[in-house]
């Protein structure tokens, strides 16, 4: 089967001002998908079902019933020929099914036996997500051929284990498969499955209410059954004496790549963005070039999406990033408006993460501006459904200034989807 067909836009102003260092692009990606109808062939991709069955997701037991349902929909969802398994998490982890620490094919009779497994899930124990991680990651190696390897994990509360145990369980995974996080309830730390989902190149958002996850569950497995293409590297070439600031994904959601670079030969570095199927990503690219003389041009960066494979790098598409010294001030003031935009959304999830964290310390003053600042910047860019969830935080007297007023009573759950979707952003309107 062919790769998909993969696009590379640049969009910047290329000038820059006498004596201008500062160079900015926006990346834009699309995948339209492979040749060949269908997604990749089943023996390359892995999944795995993590389910968290502590004691607390007993409490009330709609939590645990409705763990069950939504992994046999995941499962369903599951096409023939994948390698799956489903994990149950406690103070410890163990494989459900099978019943051994290996992968399974899925077809008819295989998936039913997995339902019938998952039934009987109990809830009891503690939570040790790290030890979850661990098991999944030697369940995946046991299938070395699998390209796409793709785990969901559901949890409905706070980590046990100390930091550096879990953060080191987190690395051990890195590289090895991706990881769609999902927290259930109120009780579980935000920053926790963000830090898995963020290293393991997955997605991470809250479920508030039980009913909802067969619905989600079901949707990430199939987005996870749609992907075509593993491993794939934003590139980035820079001349001598340049230097790369920040690279960063701004659309669907903000994701700092920065560190983690992988040098890639004199002047390259390779960026990862995991996994692909039909879709589009954009990225924000910042260069420190050394200044030239008015009128002159150079290439400040050569970007090139790259497929790694075990027969070596291919270029999967390419665009290139300039800079051009001028003295029309009129030419080198222009911002781009994608780089306006992204720009926007970043500052956007950093103020509402601000502002949150100022409200929980109780800095009244600070939050309002914060989340104040958050209304204007969603407003502008028209990002709705970040708008939504400021609103129930909120109190917005004017949208297009930012001048609003705390809500004296704000829900757990409220607050917690401001949070955890604070990070989505919205494309450049057309």
């Amino acid at each position: 089967m062919s790769h998909p067909d993969f696009n590379v836009e640049i969009f910047q102003n290329e000038y820059l001002p006498d004596g201008g260092r500062r160079v900015d692009a926006v990346i834009s990606v699309t995948s339209s998908g492979a040749l060949d109808p269908g997604p990749a062939p089943a023996a390359d991709a892995a999944e795995i079902i993590i389910i968290d069955c502590s004691g607390s997701m007993s409490a009330p037991m709609t939590k645990i019933v409705a763990a069950r349902k939504a992994t046999a929909a995941a499962v369903d969802a599951i096409r023939d020929g994948v390698a799956f398994a489903v994990v149950a998490g406690t103070g410890g982890a163990k494989p459900v099914f099978p019943e051994y620490a290996g992968l399974v094919t899925a077809d008819a009779r295989t998936r039913q036996e997995a339902k019938a497994a998952v039934s009987r899930l109990q809830a009891g124990g503690g939570t040790a997500i790290g030890k979850w991680l661990k098991l999944a990651r030697d369940m995946f190696v046991t299938r070395p051929a699998a390209d796409l390897r793709h785990a969901i994990l559901l949890t409905d509360g706070k980590n046990n284990e100390r930091s550096r145990t879990f953060d080191a369980a987190i690395q051990q995974c890195e590289g090895v498969f991706s990881c769609d996080c999902r927290g259930v309830g109120t009780d579980w730390n935000i920053d926790e499955l963000r830090k898995v989902a963020s290293t393991l190149l997955g997605t991470v958002d809250i479920v508030a209410e039980p009913e909802g996850l067969a619905a989600d569950f079901e949707a990430m497995m199939q987005t996870a059954m749609g992907k075509e293409v593993a491993d794939v590297a934003l590139r980035v070439r820079t001349p001598q004496h340049a230097t790369i600031k920040f690279v960063k994904q701004v659309e669907p959601a903000i994701e700092e790549l920065t560190e983690r670079r992988a040098e890639a030969g004199p002047q390259a570095g390779d960026y990862p963005t995991g996994a692909w199927g039909a879709e589009s990503r954009h990225y924000h690219l910042c260069v420190e070039v050394e200044p030239a003389g008015v009128g002159q041009e150079m290439l400040a960066a050569r970007v090139s999406l790259v497929l790694n494979s075990s027969s070596g790098p291919e270029v999967l598409g390419q665009g290139l990033v300039k800079a051009i010294w001028t003295d029309d001030e009129g030419l080198s003031t222009r911002i781009n408006r994608h780089v306006a935009h992204y720009t926007g959304q970043a500052e956007l999830a950093e103020v509402i993460h601000d502002g949150l964290a100022a409200r929980r310390a109780g800095d009244e003053e600070t939050a309002t501006a914060k989340l104040g600042r958050a209304v204007s910047l969603a407003h502008e860019s028209g990002n709705e459904d970040t708008a939504r969830l400021l609103a129930r935080v909120v109190d917005v007297v004017d949208a297009a200034t930012g001048t609003v007023r705390l809500k004296s009573k704000v829900t757990d759950a409220d607050e917690m989807t401001l949070d955890t979707r604070s990070s989505k952003t919205v494309r450049v309107k057309k």
